[in-house]
């Protein structure tokens, strides 16, 4: 479950952090008109989505591993994002409430994922 979790997850980071390029997807630093994003933000999801793929190639253990450690640095940018509000965290990625939001809620799922799968099942 962790490994199919994670090759999907790896697919949607890698499509976002590519469309973040994007003219007219991406206008005035707004993803989809909803979330700020830079280009620094949209390189971490593109390394996010090949690491996820990475991780789930390389087998279930690896995906799980990878959900509990991602969940755990989503957990502390949305706590972040929470902090600077609409700006900049570690003055670097950019951030908006949706953005916050949306961490939060990966977190949440990262962590169900990676810590929810039975090893042996993973």
């Amino acid at each position: 479950m962790a490994k199919t979790f994670g090759m999907l997850f790896g697919i949607i980071f890698l499509a976002i952090g590519i469309l973040g390029f994007v003219p007219g997807i991406t206008t005035n630093d707004m993803l989809l008109g909803i979330f700020m994003v830079n280009k620094a933000h949209s390189i971490v999801h593109i390394a996010s989505g090949a690491i996820f793929l990475i991780a789930s190639m390389s087998g279930a253990g690896a995906a799980r591993l990878w959900f509990q450690i991602f969940g755990l640095v989503y957990a502390v940018v949305a706590v972040m994002g929470f902090v600077v509000g609409d700006g900049m965290i570690f003055n670097l990625i950019a951030n908006n409430q949706n953005d916050t939001w949306l961490h939060v809620a990966l977190a949440v799922v990262m962590l169900a994922i990676g810590f929810g799968t039975p090893k042996q099942a993973a």
